[in-house]
């Protein structure tokens, strides 16, 4: 029987085009042709994805009969529910799922040096093969999230004006590259340490939590507020869906685009730093 390769071999094993951006290029063409192979998967785990915010939407709704309030540190029942949304949108950018577990995993098993063997950049194939993997994702659910939130459209005030949406824009773009090179930063201790799945399941429990993704950051005391926006966790979904909602306009809006950039440009520097210096420790055993 013919022996078989997977696509990400494939693409490791293919001659380097003329150029490093076409043989990136080519990288995401075929990772992302590998992606939509399972798109029926893609589908059947986005429905599963909808029912921990169904289980939000009740938890939210208890709240507020709860408290007896009409509105909580501005969000009313709808905003409430509109932030939910977005955050579903914002997370389909910025979660990285298994990235600093594959990192160390390859560094600990020796499987890096097929990296190093091959003309091919580690970090830059990684992020060709996950924009494949997101293109692929947000192709693949957008009929059922356009779904959701074409029967949740009450909740929403209508669109933002284009400046907004091009603001939304750049705060997903951005928060795309600091999830990718937060996790490939945290992946890049396995240079260091043998085992980090520990610590990485603490990092991936507190960053749930404070990236916003359960409420918004405005709802705690003004210390931990503040102190919680001054991280970059919360542009990995609780940001983007604020300036959707408009709720971060005018001064406020520019200094968390320029603060937001800060941190993806800073997660980029440290990811190559430490790859850089890990490098000079790596031994190629396993494999």
């Amino acid at each position: 029987m013919k022996p078989t390769l997977s696509v990400s071999d494939a693409a490791l094993a293919l001659p380097a085009p003329a150029s490093p951006f076409k043989k990136y290029w080519k990288i995401l063409r075929i990772s992302l042709v590998e992606r939509l192979v399972y798109r029926a998967d893609f589908i059947v785990s986005t429905i599963f994805r909808f029912l921990p915010l169904v289980t939000s939407f009740l938890l939210w709704q208890a709240v507020f009969d709860g408290s007896q309030q009409q509105s909580l540190s501005g969000f009313d029942r709808r905003r409430m529910i509109a932030y939910l949304l977005m955050v579903q949108i914002s997370r389909m950018f910025s979660s990285m799922p298994g990235l600093a577990g594959g990192i160390a995993r390859d560094i600990r098993d020796g499987n890096l040096k097929k990296y190093l063997l091959q003309p091919i950049d580690m970090i830059a194939y990684l992020v060709s093969y996950r924009a494949a993997h997101k293109m692929a994702y947000i192709v693949t659910s957008a009929l059922p999230y356009g779904l959701l939130f074409f029967l949740c459209r009450d909740v929403f005030d209508g669109w933002p004006d284009l400046l907004t949406l091009l603001a939304y824009a750049v705060s997903l773009a951005l928060a795309f590259l600091i999830g990718f090179f937060f996790e490939a930063t945290i992946g890049m201790i396995g240079f260091w340490f043998l085992e980090v799945t520990s610590f990485l399941y603490i990092i991936n429990t507190v960053n749930f939590f404070v990236s916003g993704h359960m409420f918004p950051l405005d709802l705690l005391p003004p210390f931990w507020s503040h102190m919680l926006q001054l991280l970059p966790f919360q542009y990995l979904a609780y940001f983007p869906a604020m300036v959707f909602l408009e709720m971060k306009t005018g001064q406020e809006l520019v200094i968390g685009l320029v603060m937001e950039l800060f941190w993806a440009v800073l997660f980029i520097v440290l990811a190559r730093v430490l790859f850089k210096f890990g490098l000079r420790r790596y031994s190629a055993y396993g494999g």
